[in-house]
């Protein structure tokens, strides 16, 4: 017997069920990281010769950022621990990563008077940071489903891949 039927039977407490309001926020976080990634993705791979990647602030803001954000909210409110932490956590990643790439934060112009390469070197720290927190993420999947745990193994190699490339970035550049 349920604590809720036991209480009917020992009390005059009326046990009422509310409905749950909030509908499935997994698709808006899922969604927005993936097309946020595809788009930066393309832009990393040269598609079309972009080889920078501003115009993805936007995107990386507005739907990989505060989409997923939101969506990590909206995951604790349905109880859904876990989720609410992972979406929360990639929707700040999109956030300070867009905030690299905006003119006006200053990060850019503070590292074009440094060291040559010390950006590089930063972003570089900054995605094997994402890496380990993405590696936890992939220990907390395997008790989950199998697809949770993909998703997370093959995320933690990308974070691995981009943060060896950001440090290959002159080398690639010059041929």
């Amino acid at each position: 017997m349920s604590d809720v039927e036991n209480l009917k039977e020992n009390s005059n407490v009326q046990v009422h069920r509310h409905p749950r309001r909030l509908g499935n926020p997994a698709p808006l976080g899922l969604f927005s990281f993936a097309s946020t990634t595809l788009v930066l993705s393309l832009y990393n791979a040269h598609a079309r010769h972009v080889v920078v990647p501003n115009v993805v602030v936007g995107m990386a803001l507005f739907y990989g950022g505060l989409g997923q954000f939101l969506a990590g909210m909206w995951e604790f409110a349905t109880g859904n621990t876990f989720g609410a932490t992972a979406f929360t956590s990639y929707g700040a990643f999109w956030l300070s990563f867009a905030t690299l790439f905006i003119p006006n934060s200053g990060i850019g112009a503070a590292y074009a008077a440094a060291t040559p390469g010390m950006e590089d070197d930063a972003i570089g720290i900054y995605l094997l940071a994402w890496m380990v927190v993405t590696f936890l993420f992939l220990i907390g999947a395997i008790r989950k489903s199998v697809g949770l745990t993909a998703l997370f193994f093959f995320l933690t190699l990308t974070f691995m891949v981009l943060a060896i490339g950001e440090r290959l970035r002159p080398f690639l550049l010059q041929s």
